[in-house]
């Protein structure tokens, strides 16, 4: 059964950083292009960032560009959001997803797998 977990969500004033982890369980990991995906209140989920399988490409959405860096660690399991300079907007529930390929997408409905959420609040 595959699970993916995220932590490391929580309230943090405008110019902070968190990072959020995903750790993956159930499947062979580095099979699996990641992505991370947000849904603010009463808004559509949007594309955030997402990494290849080998961890050697990325790709970010234009709003997050240059303050978000994704990463993965196959030997952990694990994807990371680190998240600087954050803003009030990027206030969302951030969800991590896999896909059984070497390539990621921006579209959520090309992911397989989903993990429950973890919220980012970030205050003015």
């Amino acid at each position: 059964q595959v699970e993916l977990v995220e932590s490391g969500g929580g309230l943090v004033q405008a110019g902070g950083s968190l990072r959020l982890s995903c750790a993956a369980s159930g499947h062979i990991f580095s099979n699996y292009a990641t992505g991370w995906f947000r849904q603010a209140p009463g808004k559509e989920r949007e594309f955030v960032a997402a990494i290849s399988r080998s961890g050697g490409s990325t790709e970010y959405a234009d709003s997050v560009r240059g303050r978000f860096t994704i990463s993965r660690d196959n030997a952990k399991n694990t994807v990371y959001l680190q998240m600087n300079n954050l803003k009030p907007e990027d206030t969302a529930i951030y969800y991590c997803a896999s896909r059984s390929s070497s390539w990621y997408r921006r579209n959520e409905y090309e992911y397989d797998y989903w993990g429950q959420g973890t919220q980012v609040t970030v205050s003015s």
